[in-house]
């Protein structure tokens, strides 16, 4: 059976005899030109600390997951022993221990954590950690605070959680501010040792505004999760000098979804970057990160779960058709891939589906935050597993584009082989921006970590050969969708 990475827009694996290329396949096609290939698939911005508490060692290993097997199903109003069972900390409940409390805890479910509770709640935390620092990396238009908390000090592997990016989708949020509590006071060896290998780094509301107004947008009405190409907004911008400063190996973007019955009801969804420029090694530990610890870490906490984007039937379990999760490299799991990180976008359904769920918000709310935090302890065992694999596929995409070799896509996807048009076979040696351009974009260009030289008439050089190398073309080829400047291709520099 062929087990390649391209399948059909439905989601089905296409098979070596129908004429599948693989990815390696059209790489070699870009690279000698158009003539018909066919091959068997392939197997298998600086930021400043405004708050910091003082730091001490901590100890080497990471959470792991419970080997216990759970029904499939399982009643949203878990206790709180349930709970800690899926979650990777090992620490007492909040309200049995004596530690901060969100307001979503504290209400039981019933509203969700508000933004000077937040404040407050994070307060809390830090004042009694000896392991957590707080920033503010920038504001909205209404003035609110982006906040990025770091747990731990910098180490060889960084995990990075961007929480409610679309304003209404808030319990990817509260499992972020309970993952920071848990991470930050836990005095177990198991999570001392994760920590003394793993730096994470939590942004807990990445569209603030549009979470006091409960809608997905933020408040110039931009979704913040389309602009981490053109970063016109303040979130983006944000966001991106993180990524810039930081370089995390894993970029992990939390949402929810409506669901669309019969065909779209799993509990959780989760998918890589389909982006093409994401170097093989970098995709795949984004895939396995989805498919080998998150989806079977939920459903062992008794959840369902199924691969974001795409339909499948109610009675086969075979996809129907993808509605979507394409490859737009301004989304934020696609840029993280282009960036060099195994970006991994994890939803979770609002929707509620059955009378029981209907008649009692609270307990569904509590289901969906126990499906986030389920997830999370997936995601908190892959990065202790795969730790040595990870760095070595994000130091090996780093150095690949200093290497300047190999085409550069403006189109395609990992189940979307690109057209002749979408591929830049010989991409040039750089690309000339004039005054006005690098007037207009020399800032976003900067927060990309895109490095520039810059002539003495105000003009500039982008040269390819940098780390950011398949990023710059989608930046300023006017081939790209969502290029933000039309450079003027340089053949020799």
């Amino acid at each position: 059976m062929c087990t390649g990475r391209w399948r059909s827009s439905c989601g089905r694996p296409c098979c070596c005899s129908c004429r599948t290329r693989s990815r390696s396949a059209w790489r070699s096609r870009a690279a000698t030109g158009p003539g018909d290939i066919h091959r068997p698939c392939r197997h298998g911005v600086t930021l400043r600390y405004l708050l910091r508490t003082s730091r001490r060692q901590l100890g080497g290993g990471a959470p792991v997951l419970p080997s216990l097997r759970r029904p499939r199903t399982i009643g949203f109003a878990l206790s709180a022993i349930a709970l800690a069972l899926v979650f990777p900390v090992a620490s007492a409940p909040a309200h049995a221990s004596g530690q901060p409390r969100t307001g979503f805890e504290e209400s039981g479910g019933a509203r969700w954590t508000t933004q000077p509770e937040e404040a407050e709640f994070l307060g809390k935390v830090a004042e009694r950690s000896d392991r957590m620092g707080v920033e503010e990396i920038g504001s909205t238009r209404q003035d609110r605070p982006l906040r990025l908390v770091t747990i731990g000090e910098r180490r060889a592997n960084v995990m990075l959680l961007t929480c409610s990016q679309h304003g209404d989708e808030p319990a990817g949020r509260e499992a972020c501010l309970a993952a920071v509590r848990d991470l930050a006071l836990a005095k177990d060896q198991r999570t001392r040792r994760f920590l003394e290998h793993t730096q994470v780094l939590v942004i807990p509301t990445a569209n603030p505004d549009g979470r006091a107004a409960d809608t997905r947008e933020n408040a110039d009405g931009v979704d913040v999760n389309r602009d981490h190409v053109a970063l016109a907004t303040n979130e983006g911008r944000a966001m991106a000098g993180v990524i810039r400063d930081h370089k995390p190996d894993v970029v992990y973007d939390l949402h929810e979804f409506g669901a669309e019955p019969p065909y779209y009801v799993k509990d959780v969804l989760s998918l890589w970057p389909r982006n093409l420029n994401a170097t093989d090694a970098v995709h795949d530990e984004a895939k396995t990160l989805s498919e080998t610890y998150i989806r079977p870490a939920v459903e062992r906490a008794g959840f369902s779960s199924g691969v974001y984007g795409i339909w499948t039937d109610p009675v086969t379990g075979e996809p129907v058709k993808q509605v979507a999760g394409d490859g737009q490299e301004r989304i934020l799991r696609n840029t993280a891939g282009v960036k060099h990180a195994a970006g991994l976008l994890l939803e979770t359904r609002q929707t509620p589906l059955t009378d029981a769920e209907k008649e009692d918000p609270a307990a569904f709310n509590r289901h969906r935050v126990s499906a986030q935090r389920a997830a999370l302890s997936g995601a908190f065992a892959y990065v202790r597993e795969h730790r040595q694999a990870l760095e070595a596929a994000t130091a090996a995409s780093r150095e690949r584009g200093l290497a300047d070799r190999g085409p550069v896509y403006v189109g395609g996807a990992d189940n979307e082989p690109p057209t002749e048009a979408q591929t830049i076979a010989d991409p040039p040696c750089g690309y000339a921006l004039n005054t006005a351009q690098v007037t207009e974009v020399g800032d976003e260009l900067a927060l990309h970590g895109v490095q520039i030289s810059r002539e003495a008439t105000g003009s500039a050089l982008v040269p390819l050969r940098q780390e950011q190398r398949s990023l710059i073309p989608l930046l300023l080829d006017e081939r790209a969708t969502y290029h933000i400047a039309k450079g003027r291709p340089v053949e020799s520099c």
